[in-house]
């Protein structure tokens, strides 16, 4: 059974190699396309049935989290897991670093947040039972 289900935003990302590091090292997430040859741009990472598009535009266009537009748009992604507490413990031992850790919050969903290189923020949960 996989953990994960749907997702397939599209982050802006300021450096290629250091986002896909982040989610393949730190995440556990595999490379499913990077592109284009020789010089890579953009790439799809992905882990169970969800993937997240990466792409480095140019110097000057800069990653913009939600978060940085308005305090109460904390969430760049919602990547719903059957078992929040499993992936939290993984996520742990790997060294994540948390933006917030594992916790029932006050909307009803139980699970935790992760920052990534750029700043995205991406909540791993579910709704409590």
């Amino acid at each position: 059974m996989s953990n994960l289900t749907h997702i397939w935003p599209f982050f802006i990302i300021s450096d290629i190699k250091d986002s896909i590091d982040f989610y393949v090292k730190k995440l556990g997430f595999e490379v499913r396309f990077i592109g284009p040859e020789g010089d890579p741009f953009w790439a799809i990472v992905g882990r169970d049935n969800i993937s997240i598009m990466l792409k480095a535009i140019a110097p000057d266009i800069m990653p913009v989290p939600n978060h940085s537009r308005h305090e109460w748009a904390r969430w760049d992604a919602y990547i719903h897991t059957s078992d929040p507490d499993a992936l939290f413990t993984e996520f742990n031992a790997a060294g994540v670093a948390f933006h917030q850790t594992l916790k029932d919050n006050e909307d009803g969903l139980r699970g935790f947040e992760v920052k990534d290189a750029d700043g995205y923020v991406l909540f791993f949960g579910r709704p409590k039972e």
